[in-house]
């Protein structure tokens, strides 16, 4: 496994998606967070969006990233509880080649120290399609932090041993030109 990291950095190309039916740009502090995190960390943020609860504009978003050869990893926020509303897992697992079982349970594990058992109400999952990495996080700013400062800071990191994601997501690749 150590020969799944390398001793430099590769910044990765990474879209966040907030679902979310009442958040906007002006209070999406979770999205917010994630964007300035992964940024600072080094990567590049490829693209950010807030969508309602609804399984379909959130297939067809992710199912959009995942065709795009130019972004290596999606990060999403909200829509992991139990509420009627909630359907982040419905709409994305089915989109998943490969489920990471690890992350969910991992989350659930570093989570319990700040909100005690009501971590098993959290349905954080992630998965690898077409070689791009989805990690689907709840909705709240502290959830994300986390997610981010817990598992995806160091796994998303190329020189994180013994092992990392990088082997097992594509390659960065520029964003495709428009063709007027």
């Amino acid at each position: 496994m150590a020969g799944h990291a390398v001793q430099t950095f590769e910044p990765l190309n990474i879209a966040v998606l907030t679902v979310s039916d009442t958040r906007t740009e002006e209070n999406d502090t979770s999205g917010q967070y994630l964007a300035e995190a992964l940024q600072a960390a080094g990567h590049k943020l490829a693209d950010k969006c807030i969508l309602p609860d609804d399984i379909y504009l959130m297939r067809a978003a992710v199912s959009q990233w995942i065709a795009d050869e130019s972004v290596q990893a999606v990060l999403v926020t909200g829509g992991t509880g139990f509420t009627d509303r909630d359907s982040t897992p419905e709409a994305l697992q089915p989109l998943f080649d490969k489920t990471v079982e690890g992350f969910g349970e991992l989350f659930r594990q570093v989570s319990f120290a700040d909100i005690g058992s009501s971590t098993v109400q959290s349905r954080a999952l992630a998965g690898l399609a077409n070689h791009t990495l989805i990690c689907c996080m709840p909705g709240s700013t502290g959830a994300c932090r986390t997610g981010w400062e817990g598992i995806l800071l160091e796994q998303l990191d190329s020189r994180h041993r013994p092992c990392n994601f990088i082997p097992h997501i594509r390659p960065a690749q520029p964003a495709c030109e428009s063709r007027g």
